[in-house]
């Protein structure tokens, strides 16, 4: 694929600018409704830095191939009494819908993650962080990202939610973006709790417990709709907050390490932490 040094500069300046925009949002307010903490290392901030880049560029070059054969597949599999109904739903209705049918199929991709052995070597790349803060938002694998975004994907299209076309990639489009945006707030080291809310909308205080070391880390999965955890019984949510997070799997602390190591041979230590089932 050929990319003009024009769409690189452009590209370069888009997250340069939404970086700094970031920054200047979040930084401020993690300083002052944050939690105290030492100072990371300068090593993790430019790990930051470069899973920022690649967490923006990498999904959509790796998304690109699967996300348009599913659209072309989806022409002949989706039948045409439902494309025709769904077609047919008022705007609101249709996005409304869509923002469901891919939040479901974000949960259970999410969650997979966490459950079966070979997505939790990509996946626990996200939980090494051990203090929150806006970027770990960012801090993922890219294959961990490819796979979580595919499971919301998916139903899309094979719904008639999504299809080829730009009016069909609209939707996704806005999906992931809105997602994404929203990744930022309830990554934030920010010590709000929004009351009512937290029954509607998933929140830092939320998603913390996500991110706790202890097994409330197979808790949460939902990125916006905690109905969803409360639906398929991962829900929790105390007026306290984590005392630690992180995860006790290892990992490399190079930037190469983390990339590489997943992709060879299985190493021991690195199964997911236990799910604990509801009763």
């Amino acid at each position: 694929m050929h990319v003009s040094l024009d769409e690189f500069a452009a590209t370069a300046l888009r997250l340069a600018i939404w970086l700094a925009l970031l920054t200047a949002l979040f930084v401020p307010l993690e300083r002052w409704f944050g939690a105290r903490h030492a100072p990371r290392p300068r090593r993790e901030r430019l790990h930051d830095l470069a899973y920022y880049v690649t967490s923006s560029l990498v999904p959509a070059v790796m998304l690109g191939v699967p996300v348009a054969m599913l659209a072309a597949a989806a022409r002949h599999l989706v039948p045409v009494p439902l494309t025709t109904a769904v077609q047919a739903l008022p705007p609101a209705l249709h996005v409304a819908l869509a923002f469901v049918v891919a939040e479901t199929g974000f949960y259970w991709g999410h969650r997979l993650s966490h459950e079966l052995p070979w997505l939790w070597r990509f996946h626990a790349l996200h939980h090494a962080t051990e203090h929150m803060h806006f970027l770990a938002n960012t801090r993922s694998h890219p294959v961990d990202m490819v796979v979580t975004r595919l499971f919301g994907l998916v139903p899309l299209y094979l719904l008639g939610l999504a299809g080829p076309g730009a009016a069909g990639t609209a939707a996704p489009a806005l999906l992931l973006v809105a997602g994404t945006l929203w990744g930022f707030f309830i990554h934030a080291n920010v010590r709000w709790r929004l009351g009512p809310l937290e029954w509607v909308v998933t929140t830092p205080a939320f998603h913390h417990w996500h991110h706790s070391r202890t097994d409330h880390i197979n808790r949460n999965y939902a990125s916006t709709l905690p109905f969803l955890d409360r639906l398929f019984g991962s829900h929790y949510l105390p007026r306290h907050w984590p005392a630690e997070v992180g995860t006790d799997t290892p990992l490399a602390t190079t930037l190469a390490g983390q990339v590489f190591d997943p992709l060879l041979p299985r190493k021991k230590g690195v199964s997911p932490p236990p799910v604990e089932r509801p009763l």
